[in-house]
């Protein structure tokens, strides 16, 4: 059974990354999850956000620490369209413009490590009204697992689910990706705050039971170090500070 927890009370922490296309409506997931918040204003979000929730989980209290972030897909678009002036020796700025897209791609790569850095969990998100979110989804899963730990736990999210009327992705079309790559598959509405619980929460357990496996393999002498491979408590601020660590061409 899941509830609210005190902030600074709980035996494990589990971070977990939100990804997907911009607009899908992973904020909103998040705001709606951590603070049962739902906003039709929500903008794009400019950098990294993260917030916390407490769940108790088999007697243990469970602290996630949901990351969310504009950056990769922001980053991937600008250094596509920098690139064809970038490799014009005729172009007037093409010094310039060739060395600020090598800080671009550097500074992409190093949002990327540090946003997936000790993820355990994920949510790959997509909305069902918009079928180029779904197609991105592919790219989205190789990027996460390019940058993670084989067994991270990921749940497919289909969100929108309200607009019923306006559906571009069937749910079988969702099921089907979410078998052929092995993932957990859930359709939700943050508006509604329908299946936002659950999808969290299942993400949560399974990563819980991967760890508890773990610990009993190892025995009970070796849990502790069971754990961080799975369920480290994050460094936050140093997370963070490699993400601001991006000068060229940045406002």
């Amino acid at each position: 059974m899941a509830g609210y927890r005190a902030e600074d009370d709980y035996d494990l922490l589990f971070k977990v990354v939100l990804i997907g296309d911009s607009g899908v409506g992973k904020s909103n997931l998040l705001s709606r999850f951590t603070r049962n918040e739902f906003s039709l204003e929500s903008k794009s979000t400019i950098g990294v956000e993260f917030a916390t929730r407490s769940l108790n989980v088999d007697s243990k209290v469970i602290k996630a620490q949901i990351w969310d972030t504009a950056g990769q897909e922001r980053w991937i678009g600008i250094v596509l369209a920098i690139a064809p002036f970038g490799l014009r020796t005729d172009f007037i700025d093409g010094v310039e413009i060739l060395s600020c897209l090598r800080e671009l791609h550097s500074g992409y790569r190093a949002i990327t490590s540090a946003y997936y850095r000790g993820a355990v969990g994920a949510l790959l998100v997509y909305d069902v009204t918009r079928h180029s979110t779904f197609e991105s989804v592919e790219r989205w899963l190789k990027e996460l697992r390019d940058h993670t730990d084989p067994n991270i736990v990921v749940m497919l999210i289909g969100n929108k689910s309200d607009l019923r009327h306006l559906v571009a992705v069937s749910t079988e079309d969702g099921k089907s990706f979410a078998e052929r790559e092995s993932l957990y598959f859930m359709e939700t509405s943050a508006l509604e705050a329908t299946n936002v619980d659950n999808a969290f929460t299942e993400v949560l357990n399974q990563i819980y039971r991967i760890v508890s496996k773990k610990a009993m393999e190892t025995g009970d002498g070796a849990a502790a170090s069971a754990v961080p491979s799975k369920g480290e408590k994050i460094d936050v601020n140093k997370d963070v500070s490699a993400m601001k660590r991006v000068g060229c061409c940045s406002s």
